[in-house]
């Protein structure tokens, strides 16, 4: 929750870094890559600030300071590689590094069976690029419903559907009581009143765990 609250409100204080198209994680689904609209390992690091990347080049088109590639693989969510942008003197550039050994040393520990969210893998034509975090809209888009790591569902949609997806998934979340919490809690975090809900809306694929409607 924290991360996503620094993300939200620094959205709106048009802070640099946020406003900034941003490197998504990566994932491998049905034997094909795809980019990843949703950031998996925000979690763990939440719970385990000490095990984020160190050393790693910030820049403002990679606030979270790493790229991670997930896989599905017999419908459990694994994290395949971890890799951090280090400086090179020798080219006199930035390269990638492997870090996955350092964050998860045991093969066994890359089976992320704690994470409950959506996923969210865009594909096809970008329909409209906008310079600012994941806001551009793709061709089209495959959610798909994670719970304790295992595989549960997916929905197919283009960028139209996508819209509409989130516009009923957004008035099914208002029904809740986490809904009605997480409006108190932004607002005493400085978020504007009239912004909160045009926010929540948009990114709704981000803080729901489940696919609300169908």
């Amino acid at each position: 929750m924290k991360i996503f609250l620094v993300i939200l409100i620094s959205f709106f204080t048009f802070s640099e870094v946020f406003a900034t198209a941003q490197y998504p994680d990566k994932i491998l689904y049905n034997n094909k890559e795809y980019s990843l609209l949703t950031n998996p390992l925000e979690k763990y690091f939440e719970q385990h600030e000490d095990k984020r990347p160190k050393n790693t080049e910030m820049s403002s088109a990679l606030w979270r300071g790493y790229i991670a590639t997930f896989e599905i693989i017999e419908n459990q969510l694994y994290v395949k590689e971890i890799e951090i942008q280090v400086w090179n003197e020798k080219s006199d550039e930035t390269e990638w590094k492997s870090v996955i050994n350092d964050i998860f040393p045991k093969p066994e520990d890359r089976k992320i069976d704690w994470f409950n969210g959506l996923l969210t893998l865009p594909y096809g034509e970008i329909i409209n690029y906008v310079h600012m975090g994941y806001a551009s809209t793709y061709e089209n888009y495959t959610i798909i419903e994670i719970q304790k790591g295992k595989y549960i569902k997916s929905k197919d949609l283009n960028f139209k559907e996508y819209d509409n997806f989130k516009e009923r998934q957004f008035e099914a979340y208002k029904k809740s009581n986490e809904y009605l919490e997480r409006r108190k809690e932004l607002k005493k975090d400085g978020l504007k009143k009239k912004y909160i809900d045009g926010f929540l809306k948009i990114y709704v694929t981000e803080y729901t765990e489940k696919l609300l409607t169908e």
